[in-house]
């Protein structure tokens, strides 16, 4: 696992134990490289992939913050839908086939 994806991970990890909080602001990307000693262009891919998911939201030069709607058993949700997604894509069904299989049970 790359070092940007590690840092996704203790980001979200962070968030669904509490440590982060809905609305906290992360540290700068430039701020945390320094810290951790790793490239700062990690730390903004994993920023990316962060706000790609819809865990963080980024405006250039203002930032990086948890969303406010992103609290701790979202985060653990949303960690259990993407395994669902795969676990079905190894099946060759669809995320429309998934939706199906949910309304089912409900």
């Amino acid at each position: 696992m790359s070092i940007a994806a590690q840092l996704a991970v203790q980001v979200r990890s962070s968030i669904a134990d509490g440590t982060l909080a809905p609305g906290e602001r992360l540290p700068p990307a430039r701020e945390l490289s320094r810290a951790l000693d790793i490239n700062m262009h990690t730390v903004l891919r994993a920023y990316a992939q962060l706000r790609d998911d819809g865990v963080i939201e980024m405006r250039q030069g203002r930032g990086a913050w948890v969303r406010k709607d992103m609290a701790p058993g979202t985060i653990r949700l949303s960690e259990m839908v993407d395994a669902l997604l795969g676990e079905a894509r190894k099946l060759g069904l669809r995320p429309a086939d998934v939706v199906t299989l949910i309304e089912r049970r409900s």
